[in-house]
């Protein structure tokens, strides 16, 4: 089975992961398909890069992301993607999440 999951890089103490495609049953730094992306979570903000048609291509193919690739995913908006296309939505007919505004207060 493939996976979408984190392969760690860098130096001791500054570490960076590369969200990569690759088989289960792989070490978790070892030979990986395809690079998908990267996330930094020690920059503040944490830095996260993600290949979106990358990503829907090995999801397409049937690959299961990890818990935290999913979450990162998620907050690429990769997953939205991902559900429109599911469901056969066209992705560019959505329309974008607009947050309510509060009333202001009144003083008296």
């Amino acid at each position: 089975m493939v996976k979408l999951r984190l392969t760690r890089m860098g130096a001791i103490n500054k570490p960076f992961y590369r969200i990569v495609a690759v088989d289960s049953r792989v070490k978790r730094d070892g030979k990986y398909i395809e690079s998908v992306g990267y996330y930094d979570p020690k920059t503040d903000p944490l830095t996260l890069k993600v290949d979106i048609d990358k990503s829907i291509e090995w999801l397409k193919k049937g690959a299961q992301p990890t818990d935290t690739v999913r979450s990162l995913l998620k907050r690429a908006g990769v997953l939205e993607k991902w559900h429109m296309i599911r469901t056969g939505k066209d992705v560019t007919e959505t329309e974008p999440v607009v947050e309510s505004e509060q009333p202001e207060e009144i003083s008296s």
